[in-house]
């Protein structure tokens, strides 16, 4: 039954079930260390293009051309980042321009931001650098936070830690005095948001991927020897069954809160594909490494209930405090929808992996906000390997 269901989807093996993310600058305790190169002989799949024109309002020419600039801008991330040395202060991909944009320490030396701009990078001068504000960023976690904040990350084109703060909590105490003492830490910004983020994990409902005990969560993506997902879908220990009730394997592992992430071992019949499942809005896609894309990047996201959209990377290492009071940090934040049931579930960018779903504020209907936790995070924490194709 599992395999002839895996045939009908065109799946060779485990569902993995998730969406394509943009790559973006993992902090520096998720290790930037990609699985596989891109592979930019590799064209872009007719759905994923399909989907970029629906969710962006682009031409087929202008998804073809957005996506060459997005590979340009993730391998010139790195060199540029090295040229800039300690006064790097940041970096973003423009999607007007089509170019990535660095930051530099206004006490940088001619030199250089000559050799920044030799790389092909647009050069910005900023006041702080990317270490000092990820040392103010720092200090505002050590910081216990109320209900009313929502989140907090470094916004680099910014040049701030930026502090989310629900719409209608602002003049709270304890969200006032939380915001005087992440200002005496550094630069901070303080911006309104509409409602609390929370994870999306959901109650049983027949027919969807995988369950553990009463909550349905998304598969991620194919390791070798299973399925990496979100933490707060189960602990170590926890059996894992699949869409059609059978027994897929164990949780090895689960971090949550502070992280959220876990991996499951697979077996009784069930195996692993790179593959992210396209639900039928676009071609199921083929997963071929874990490069990191840049702020500004073009992402989309799969998962079991809402199935697949597509937004922009809007930050990385952002720190997020959930609605039930769960803290989680390292997360990225994105512009895509999701909903209960999505956690857990694939962010993937062109044949690169991201990361798996992990909670946000909003809904498909109406718009929202995403976070996911970095993949290759996953993988080092655990020791595990992607399934590339």
């Amino acid at each position: 039954m599992r395999r002839s269901r895996l045939r009908h989807l065109g799946l060779a093996g485990l569902l993995v079930l998730g969406s394509l993310t943009a790559v973006g600058t993992l902090p520096a305790s998720a290790a930037d260390a990609p699985t596989h190169s891109p592979s930019p002989e590799q064209p872009a799949s007719a759905g994923l293009l399909d989907a970029m024109q629906r969710d962006f309002g682009l031409t087929r020419a202008e998804a073809e051309d957005r996506l060459a600039a997005e590979r340009d801008a993730t391998a010139l991330e790195p060199v540029a980042r090295r040229a800039a040395g300690k006064t790097f202060g940041g970096s973003w991909f423009d999607a007007g321009s089509g170019r990535l944009t660095v930051a530099v320490d206004s006490d940088a030396p001619p030199s250089t931001l000559r050799a920044v701009r030799a790389t092909g990078a647009e050069v910005r001068t900023v006041e702080y650098s990317a270490r000092q504000l990820d040392a103010a960023k720092a200090r505002v976690d050590r910081l216990d936070a109320p209900a009313g904040v929502s989140s907090w990350r470094v916004d680099q084109s910014a040049n701030s830690v930026v502090v989310d703060v629900v719409e209608g909590k602002r003049a709270d105490n304890d969200v006032q005095n939380f915001v005087k003492q992440a200002r005496e830490a550094g630069p901070v910004t303080v911006r309104s948001v509409p409602s609390a983020p929370q994870t999306f994990a959901a109650g049983t409902v027949g027919g969807d991927p995988y369950y553990t005990g009463n909550v349905r969560c998304s598969i991620g993506f194919s390791v070798h020897g299973g399925f990496v997902t979100a933490g707060h879908c189960g602990r170590a220990g926890a059996s894992v069954s699949g869409w059609d009730r059978s027994y897929i394997g164990t949780f090895q592992g689960s971090s949550f809160p502070d992280n959220d992430y876990a991996w499951v071992s697979v077996g009784s019949g069930w195996w692993t594909v790179p593959v992210v499942l396209g639900w039928g809005t676009v071609s199921d896609q083929l997963v071929r490494g874990s490069n990191v894309a840049p702020v500004g990047a073009s992402i989309c996201r799969s998962g079991s209930t809402t199935h697949w959209h597509c937004g922009t990377v809007l930050a990385h290492n952002e720190t997020v405090n959930y609605s039930d009071g769960a803290v989680v940090h390292q997360l990225t934040k994105t512009s895509v929808c999701a909903e209960g049931g999505d956690s857990g579930g694939s962010f993937i960018s062109g044949d690169q992996a991201q990361g798996v779903t992990s909670g946000g504020w909003g809904n498909c209907s109406s718009g929202g906000e995403t976070w996911f936790q970095p993949v290759n995070e996953i993988l080092n924490r655990y020791g595990l390997t992607l399934h590339t194709a």
